[in-house]
């Protein structure tokens, strides 16, 4: 049996500039973190004596004889990439500590984490960047979703890193080197709160995709951000700085695409800021799902008052990314 753990990503800055269509011509850079959140993925080869051949668990159960009969499109496809036949029995279970389709980058977190698991029931071990590559690579070419080259790589690695998209599409991870009092000041000024509302982020980002011959100077005003709040973190700025550019950065996202953002979100930000929010944004593509607020400590009990409406769900930054938290090879296992 293998359980792979692998985090959700909180992306900062550069959202939208990590589309391959956007950074093969213009390059790009996003500024994320990922969070002590994390997808589960669970997996083991099926004795023979079992009459199933495949059971997926997911919010579905699935007990089907062959992978094509699988409906997680993920699983289906994912197995069939990774050159796994039909003949050895698999179970699959993938549990989250955060629902999806909310921003959280939870479709790359899975993806991810199932090759990672995967691989591993194989015997085979494989590194961050290759396993971020291949996850690009399925997400964009074999599942045709639009979606950009962040959050697979986000998750892959983990921590808090500027991750540069070059023109040539190589992609770039560079972590960012600030103190552990840094980190705290940064983590203590940070909310989030889930709006309730969920959505099909390929759905939005196809919309934010088609305006992007129409808004040149909105991405790369977004790109010049990264550099700006990388420059908070790593300088003796006042730490309120990068939430005037989390505000700044939300509202030019929100002149690419109608689909950004809802009243729903303009109102939960709107009460965030009259009681004493600096900055925010909505994550992932948009319209809804869960909301970052940036706001002094001092006035955060007062934000949660304001919003006691919606869940707060408190989070630290973490650095390991998608790792094997338990691992015991079956003797059939070389047959996947």
């Amino acid at each position: 049996m293998i359980i792979s753990r692998t985090p959700y990503r909180v992306s900062f800055f550069g959202g939208g500039t990590d589309y391959p269509s956007w950074y093969l011509k213009e390059g790009g850079a996003v500024l994320s973190t990922t969070i002590d959140k994390y997808c589960y993925i669970t997996c083991r080869i099926l004795p023979p004596f079992y009459e199933v051949k495949y059971k997926v668990v997911w919010s579905h159960i699935e007990v089907v004889s062959t992978i094509s009969e699988i409906l997680h499109p993920a699983v289906r496809n994912g197995l069939k990439y990774l050159g796994i036949n039909n003949g050895v029995g698999l179970e699959i279970h993938h549990q989250g500590d955060l629902p999806a389709r909310a921003g959280m980058g939870s479709s790359s977190s899975f993806v991810v984490g199932f090759f990672k698991a995967m691989l591993a029931l194989k015997g085979q071990m494989i590194s961050k960047k290759d396993l971020a590559k291949m996850a690009i690579e399925f997400e964009q070419d074999i599942l045709k979703e639009n979606v950009g080259s962040q959050d697979q790589t986000a998750t892959a690695y983990g921590g808090l890193n500027v991750i540069r998209f070059n023109t040539n599409g190589d992609i770039l991870v560079e972590p960012i080197t600030i103190s552990s009092k840094r980190i705290s000041e940064l983590e203590n000024h940070l909310m989030l709160f889930y709006t309730g509302n969920t959505r099909l982020a390929s759905d939005i980002a196809g919309d934010f995709v088609r305006n992007f011959d129409s808004k040149v100077g909105v991405l790369r005003k977004m790109y010049d951000i990264v550099g700006s709040a990388i420059e908070v973190l790593t300088s003796e700025s006042d730490i309120c700085d990068f939430g005037a550019l989390l505000n700044e950065t939300w509202q030019l996202k929100q002149s690419v695409s109608t689909k950004v953002s809802s009243e729903l979100v303009n109102r939960i930000y709107g009460i965030a800021l009259e009681n004493g929010a600096i900055g925010g944004k909505l994550l992932g593509a948009g319209s809804s799902g869960f909301m970052l607020i940036f706001a002094p400590p001092e006035k955060q009990p007062q934000i949660k008052s304001a919003l006691s409406g919606y869940q707060y769900v408190p989070f630290k930054f973490e650095d390991a990314g998608s790792v094997i938290t338990y691992y015991t090879r079956a003797r059939t296992s070389e047959n996947v």
